[in-house]
């Protein structure tokens, strides 16, 4: 009771004088702190419940706009300025990025296809567009290849391919998987870089076969190729950056789960406003 008393008188002096300091009285601090909470901190609180849902399962990858956009699909009225000053207040942000650089093999003497798309990534219904690259991604077993192709109408990655050689097998393989897939038909346009890859007899031949129309980047333009380029930035920065493959085999794993579980079916393409 003694110490209670001192405690008790210790905290009475420390309120008192804080009250003196902020200028205002005793009893209006008592009834702030046996006030509840505002309206507005409670719809913060159940905001925030609702934005830490939506970043967990966007496997933290998605900032305020992707936020914010989740929310509002499922009914949640909030504005993207809220969405973004509640993340930052708690922390909560997309995954850091990193800078990517793509590298191609174009020093062959190889044919070389026209540059039919000059930079427009449009197109008016599936299959009509395909953009396709190759990268590569290390493993403490040695490198790992990833040719992908992406349909420009739906930005879908209609087929892929992984190998430890990077050969215009990878890039046959990827080709064939996504024509087993979509069976497009002739007249579409194949537009890839000037990699000797695709600039090989048996994959020019193969195109030829389906009746596709090559086509390829201006020499050393990465931009002329922009839509592959940004799905390799995208895989790298919200993947295989955070990542430490110890073998192929687990990288094989990872980026399969991501291209067909999570980018596929899941994530939000701002190009397509906001829809997966």
């Amino acid at each position: 009771m003694k110490y209670g008393f001192i405690d008790g008188h210790r905290s009475e002096h420390r309120v008192e004088k804080m009250c003196r300091v902020l200028k205002v009285s005793k009893s209006g601090y008592y009834a702030f702190r046996g006030r509840g909470k505002s309206r507005r901190q409670l719809e913060n609180e159940r905001l925030l419940g609702e934005i830490r849902n939506a970043h967990t399962g966007s496997r933290r990858v998605y900032g305020s706009p992707r936020i914010t956009e989740e929310l509002q699909s499922n009914g949640i009225e909030c504005s993207e300025n809220r969405v973004a000053r509640l993340m930052r207040a708690n922390g909560i942000a997309a995954k850091m990025k990193r800078k990517f650089k793509a590298t191609t093999d174009s020093g062959h003497n190889l044919p070389v296809a026209e540059n039919l798309l000059k930079q427009d990534f449009t197109a008016d219904a599936p299959d009509r567009v395909w953009v396709s690259d190759i990268t590569y991604i290390w493993t403490t077993e040695g490198w790992l290849y990833l040719a992908v192709i992406l349909d420009l109408f739906s930005r879908r990655v209609v087929g892929w391919a992984m190998s430890d050689t990077i050969t215009q097998d990878i890039v046959i393989s990827a080709f064939l998987q996504a024509v087993w897939r979509r069976k497009p038909k002739t007249g579409l346009i194949f537009h890839s870089d000037r990699g000797s890859q695709y600039a090989a007899k048996d994959f020019r031949n193969l195109l030829a076969e389906h009746g596709f129309l090559q086509s390829m980047s201006g020499k050393g333009n990465c931009y002329d190729n922009a839509v592959a380029e940004s799905f390799f930035h995208t895989l790298k920065t919200e993947v295989i950056y955070h990542e430490k493959y110890l073998t192929r085999n687990q990288a094989r794993l990872s980026i399969f789960e991501y291209i067909e579980v999570f980018y596929n079916r899941v994530r939000k393409h701002s190009t397509l406003g906001y829809r997966s």
